[in-house]
């Protein structure tokens, strides 16, 4: 275990589900076996299209016919036909059959492309897909946010492809043509942030005109006699040249007939230029046209793929500039029918998508090809339902779609759209009334996603939840659900057959669910309970009393309203009468929240289990230990128990670095607990246990402690994991019997073992006397939910386990989060990665107040500045968000960019009275006295908004951080907080936009001007919605990935080289090609290319992670930052060097945009640019940038820290270059004081400083002694030639590597069998938990993070 969680760590996609691993490990065999099957040889056929030579294509069985003709369509050469059969040998290929399954079919067979008579759904998909051609360059799809298009950018940096072409063919000193001087507003010290770099303009993007118009006719859809003639429909074009066409599309294709704007007459013209496909024709009609569109498809097959593929869930963009609205009759179309899901092509045909997302759940999983094919229909079906779910809400608050219940007020209406059901998140009919009202039934929708979210990740067998999408626009929350079949028939009272739907007043139950539901129970850790119903009747639930069963007409059986799937947050549940354990009291909880339904994170529960759990794995220890001293030596007990308390401490310590929860004041734990439980008398034990419970202040019972160890809280015992095992010879035993014991099911082991065990479950709160259990009763504090008498106890241990777990949040949690940040294994760069890092450590967002408090108080709060500003401008914008919320349910539609630029003047801009512009008059209508009862959601017609000022604004914004967050943000104007918290104006612009959902338009806007507002009305582009939804996993895919990067840490690349690709082929099997876990897939795999010295491929696989990154997570994503860093590397080691410097600055520029120069990976980006620069003999310019990195270094790193004696070597060797030894020796000495002190005189390290010391000092004694010659003897001097060395590429290189990350240790073959002798060796003491130290040597490191400290 020490070692194997290092992989946990690393892995980039989070919410590991622990429960699932223990399945893969057993059929890790069979699940290569199995791959292998997979992975049938391909074989190659040739393919004939009318008019163009055969050409070859490679394919493999499993494909489909179709995926030829997808390959087709895309082909540069064959794109304009999309009505075509395959023909083998005269028979026509089924679409849909499988390659492998087709008689005949083989290396070298020839598959004739053969032209189709259209039907008027062909002609439409052709029309539909020229002018997707048309508009295949063209950007404004992405900006819109519409089909899942999205921006990228990375090819403008890179000049299109990463291959050879960019490599520098002149050697020497042709170096300095490289243009190295980045813009102002990129080096360092800069105060400037402008936005429009944020989208450089693309050349390809002027798109090249090839058609001015081409619509649908007026003359649709043709009369009855035409259509019997074959016409199916008119379309209407304008050539470049200016000339107006009217075309037919015919059964035999396309052709001009004689009608004009204002005549129908559909006879052929003469010539009527008959062509199968509309390009064919318009080539022979325009010749601009023909010249265009060739040049523009060899424009678009130059891109690379991840350029124009569709992500899987839509990405929008906040910034955009002007774009052109140009007409499009594809475009007009879709707006006015409904085109729901994937057969587009036929408006008006609905999916079931209940139906849908509920038979691919039931899809066999035994093997796994099935499970794939399982896995890629539940992710296909997700995504397609979460995009039709968005266009549904936003259609619902925009006034598009009817109520279901039209006569009842606006904000109790529900609707259906294309078989989804919509309903607002207000409080209907008093429902919340209890919990909060409004604030409730804005909390419970996201509450009821998570709940779908864990029951959809336990996946199990005969047990469905809806579709849910919680979607936010315009200031309205909306839920979209999938519906239950017969639902809507019946009454509710009728349907439900388990749970409540009165909070608790009425239960009922349901073997049926109580078997489905106790299968969920063990993972989710929910306990089975008795509640009393209303005629005091004991019923058994084995969930929430919220959580609903109903039956649908289609015999599934589903469950719904899962928002208490977690168990109640007591920090946030005042409870009259009960007391919170004194960590959680001494921080001011409980705390009054504004709704309550507050519930514990998934995350968080499972960690407090994995602390429980060790916790109880050292008191059975412990125990056995005490006894085995018992049985040996009848006297000297208390000299065992003395020794027998040190350990807990040191190894509470060790062993938890594994835990998520790792490293906090757990060292006091169970120190007690020894003495006690040798005479048996368990009640002081458990009492001992959950008081000295995390509990910071207080120092361990009679353990040793260091007091200059107790920093942060943290006791830090000077016994480690080593010297553990000196002082108690038999812990380790005791550890293995301690295993066995639990690992049983209690019987057959001796009594006095199972006493142990008994003890232990007691001390730690588990549910089950005989083993280790924890669950949680999610109906304790609920209002209106009684429990039976007989079950009175287990009640009182349940409150105390939620107390605990309130506890360890504050008490574990949050400490662990600001050690993380501390040490710089979290390294939140703005609000989504702020975030991110709080909720894998299960600490919800509305402790942020709490955590940024406890930087506060810190010893080391200077080191965690930029960790401090990020938490304080999430605060703001997010307080800003809730304010915004309520201000645009009042905006009427004519106003809104009115409202929100009026919104954001006040936010942000430092104009004292920005005014509103209300909407001119005559706009407004005159009939406002007569009161409109059917108004539509989004239509409120107030101008309240427009009364808004700046101050109080900034009041609101105080008083609502005070109410929610219980933090005191003490500002009256943008400009205090700016000035106070050090933020900048562009990033609260940023982060308040990606909330809200608003587009604004990318120029440069002037916050500081006290004389004119900031933003116009014209400046606001559009209003998107902030979408979530479920992510449904690649499990094997995920555990591949896993395997890999566990062997890569032990230092078997290749193995672990291998296992990561079988991960990338898995994922993109269910994913398709775009996904964020893809993208770290291929992250990890360029870098053990880079490793491995295969810098080509390397290069090749970090373009695509950066252009997936860019295209998935968006532009400036802090993902996307480090990618394009990664691909800076590799670009220089291949010898790249401008597009090394251009990539660098772009990831400058983007990080400053999002978190401004003072973070500490500003200091790794600094430094890898000041090498590049001295590597080009830039020394001034390479200054600049490393001596910045050597101050952030210092500052978050601290004056002592390897990281800063690195940088001041580096910045020595530029001064070296430059022949100012003055300056070098400086830096040198204070480098090498670091390394004596650190590592002592005899480590390499301050060798290699000593000796470069001694260079440097004879250099510049050389330097001394010439120009003293020089004064002596005048010009005629004889001076020795001095070496001036630029730095050869190698040791730039080497110095990049050592900075980033990679170490490359040189062995011999005989060095590297040793060495995995060495680490199998260890791996098999480990296993027999002998070893208790983390193997630290391993070949090579490779984590994200530097390594040096």
């Amino acid at each position: 275990m020490t070692n194997g969680d290092g992989a946990h760590e690393q892995t980039e996609v989070t919410e590991s589900k622990q429960d699932v691993t223990s399945e893969v490990d057993g059929g890790e065999e069979s699940n290569e076996q199995e791959v292998i099957v997979i992975q049938d040889t391909g074989f190659t056929v040739k393919i004939q299209a009318p008019g163009t030579e055969p050409f070859d294509l490679q394919v493999s069985p499993q494909e489909m016919v179709q995926e030829i003709h997808q390959v087709l369509i895309d082909r540069e050469d064959t794109c304009h036909r999309t009505c075509f059969s395959l023909q083998l040998d005269g028979n026509v290929l089924d679409n849909f059959a499988e390659l492998k399954s087709i008689e005949g079919l083989q290396e070298g067979s020839l598959l004739k492309v053969v032209e189709e008579p259209y039907t008027v759904r062909e002609a439409r998909i052709h029309v539909r897909h020229i002018r997707d051609l048309l508009k295949s360059l063209d950007p404004s799809d992405a900006y819109n946010g519409v089909d899942c298009n999205s921006l990228s950018f990375l090819s403008i940096f890179t000049d299109g492809d990463l291959g050879d072409s960019g490599q520098r063919k002149k050697k020497g000193n042709d170096l300095e043509q490289i243009d190295c001087t980045p813009p102002e507003h990129i080096l360092p010290g800069s105060k400037e942030r402008p936005l429009v770099p944020l989208q450089p303009q693309n050349k390809d993007w002027k798109p090249m005109q090839c058609l001015k118009v081409l619509t649908m006719s007026g003359w649709n859809p043709p009369p009855g006699n035409r259509k019997m003639h074959g016409d199916l429909m008119y379309l209407y074009m304008v050539t470049v040249e200016e000339r107006h066409i009217s075309v037919t599309a015919s059964t035999r294709g396309f052709y001009l007939n004689q009608s004009t704007t204002y005549t129908f007459n559909p006879k052929p013209a003469n010539p009527s230029f008959l062509s199968h496909s509309l390009v064919e024709l318009l080539s022979q009609i325009s010749p601009a046209f023909k010249k265009n569109f060739t040049a523009l498809q060899k424009k678009r097959v130059q891109r690379h793929p991840f350029e124009r593929i569709a992500t899987p869930f839509q990405v929008y963009s906040w910034t955009a500039p002007q774009v052109d609205h140009a007409m499009d009759c594809v475009r007009a179309e879709d707006a006015y029918t409904s085109r729901l899901g994937y057969e587009e092509h036929i408006p008006g045909q609905t999916r079931d998508w209940n139906e849908e997302l509920q038979t691919t759940r039931e899809l066999s999983r035994k093997n796994l090809p099935e499970r794939l094919l399982r896995e890629r229909a539940i992710f296909k079906v997700h995504s397609d339902f979460a995009a039709a779910a968005t266009r549904g809400a936003m259609a619902v608050i925009d006034g598009n779609v009817m109520a279901i219940n039209p006569g009842e007020e606006t904000r109790m209406q529900m609707f259906i759209w294309n078989n989804i059901f919509f309903s607002l998140g207000f409080d209907v009919r008093d429902h919340y009334r209890e919990l909060g009202g409004d604030a409730a039934a804005h909390a419970a929708p996201t509450n009821d996603l998570n709940g779908v979210r864990a029951y959809g990740a336990v996946d199990v067998e005969g047990l469905y939840t809806l579709g849910t999408v919680v979607v936010d626009y315009r200031g309205y929350r909306v839920t979209a659900q999938s519906i239950i079949p017969g639902i809507l028939e019946r009454e509710q009272e009728q349907s439900v057959i388990y749970g409540s739907i009165d909070f608790g007043k009425t239960v009922v139950t349901h073997s049926k669910y109580m078997e489905l539901l106790e299968k969920t129970s063990r993972p989710l850790k929910v306990q089975r309970h008795n509640v009393l119903n209303e005629k005091n009747d004991s019923v058994e639930l084995c969930s929430s009393v919220e959580c609903k069963g109903i039956i649908g007409n289609d015999g599934r059986h589903y469950i719904l309203d899962l928002l208490r799937t977690f168990p109640p947050d007591l920090n946030f549940l005042p409870v009259d009468g009960e007391e919170l354990p004194p960590e959680s009291r001494h921080q001011g909880f409980p705390r009054q929240h504004r709704h309550r339904l507050a519930c514990l994170r998934q995350e968080l529960i499972e960690a407090f289990v994995e602390h429980r759990y060790l916790l109880f794995m050292k008191m059975a220890a412990l125990q056995l230990m005490q006894q085995k001293a018992n049985k040996d030596t009848k006297t000297a007990i208390p000299a065992i128990t003395q020794t027998s308390e040190t350990p807990t401490e040191s190894n509470a310590e060790t062993s938890h670095t594994q835990t998520t929860a790792s490293d906090s004041p757990n060292a006091t734990e169970a120190s007690t607990d020894g003495t006690s439980q040798t005479d048996n008398s368990t009640s002081g034990a458990s009492q001992a246990a959950t008081a000295s419970e995390e509990n910071p202040s207080k120092p361990a019972t009679n353990g040793p402690v260091d007091p200059a160890a107790t920093q942060n809280g943290e006791c830090k015992s000077p016994l480690e994991g080593k010297e553990l095992e000196e002082i108690i010879p038999g812990l380790a035993q005791a550890k293995e019997l301690a295993e066995t014991l639990v690992a049983e099911d209690g019987s057959g082991i001796d009594p006095k073992s199972r006493e142990v065990v008994l003890n232990a479950c007691k001390a730690v709160g588990s549910t089950s006397n005989t083993s280790f259990d924890i669950r949680f009763n999610p109906d304790i504090y609920s209002p209106g939910v009684r429990f039976p008498d007989d079950s009175a106890d287990d009640v009182q241990k349940q409150k105390q386990l939620l107390k605990d777990a309130a506890a360890f949040l504050v008490s574990c949690q949050i400490p662990s989060l600001v050690k993380d940040c501390l040490d710089h294994s979290a390294l939140p760069m703005d609000g989504a990665t702020l975030t991110e890092a709080l909720h894998q450590r299960g600490i919800n967002i509305r402790y942020l107040g709490t955590v940024l408090e406890f930087v506060d108080k810190t010893p080391a709060k200077a080191q965690l500045e930029h960790f401090y500003r990020i938490g304080i401008s999430e605060l703001i914008t997010r307080c800003a968000k809730h304010i915004f919320k309520t201000y645009l349910q009042g905006v009427e539609l004519s106003a809104l960019s009115a409202a929100v630029s009026h919104f954001l003047n006040c936010l942000l801009s430092s104009f004292p009275d920005a005014v509103a512009h209300l909407p001119a008059d005559e706009l407004v209508s005159r009939r406002k006295s007569r009161k409109r009862r059917n108004r539509v959601p989004g239509g409120g017609d107030n101008t309240t908004w427009a009364s808004l000022t700046p101050s109080e604004l900034w009041k609101n914004i105080a008083s609502e951080s005070q109410s929610y967050y219980h933090f005191t943000v003490q500002c009256e104007s943008v400009d205090q907080v700016v000035e106070k918290y050090g933020l900048q104006k562009s990033t609260l612009l940023r982060e308040i936009s990606i909330k809200t959902g608003i587009q604004i338009l990318i120029k440069e806007y002037n916050f500081d001007s006290r004389h004119k507002p900031a933003f116009t009305e014209e400046d606001i582009l559009n209003i998107f919605p902030v979408v979530k939804h479920v992510n449904p996993k690649a499990s094997d895919a995920f555990h591949f990935f896993q395997s890999g990067q566990a062997k890569v840490q032990q230092g078997f690349l290749k193995e672990g080289c291998e296992l990561i690709n079988e991960a990338l082929n898995l994922f993109n099997n269910v994913y398709g090609p775009m996904h964020v876990e893809i993208c770290a897939c291929l992250r990890l795999l360029a870098r053990l290319n880079y490793i491995m010295g295969d810098h080509a491929e390397a290069l090749s696989n970090q373009q695509k992670a950066v252009l997936m990154s860019e295209r998935v997570l968006g532009i400036e994503h802090p993902n996307t930052i480090q990618e394009y860093m990664h691909l800076a590397l590799y670009c220089f080691a291949n010898g790249q060097l401008s597009t090394a410097l251009k990539l660098l600055y772009r990831a400058r520029y983007l990080m400053l945009v999002v978190c401004g120069e003072d973070h500490p990976e500003m200091a790794l980006l600094d430094s890898n640019i000041g090498l590049v620069l001295h590597g080009v003999m830039e020394y001034d310019l390479s200054l600049r940038f490393l001596e910045n990195a050597l101050t952030i270094n210092t500052k978050y790193h601290g004056t002592r820290s390897l990281k800063v004696a690195l940088s001041h070597h580096l910045v020595a060797r530029v001064y070296e270059s430059k022949a100012e030894f003055r300056s070098a020796l400086q830096h040198e000495k204070e480098g090498y004081t670091i390394y004596k002190n650190q590592m002592g005189e005899a480590h390499e390290k301050t060798k290699e400083s000593s000796d470069y010391l001694k260079y440097l000092t004879q250099q510049a004694v050389a330097l001394q002694r010439t120009m003293n010659e020089i004064y002596k003897n005048g010009s005629n001097a004889s001076i020795m030639p001095l070496k001036f060395t630029a730095p050869s590429m190698a040791s730039v290189l080497e110095q990049l590597n050592i900075i980033n990350g990679i170490i490359f240790i040189p062995l011999s073959q005989k060095d590297l069998e040793n060495l995995k002798a060495e680490v199998q060796r260890r791996q098999q003491l480990q296993e027999l938990g002998k070893s208790e130290e983390p193997i630290e040597d391993s070949p090579l490191e490779l984590d994200d993070k530097i390594p040096i400290d």
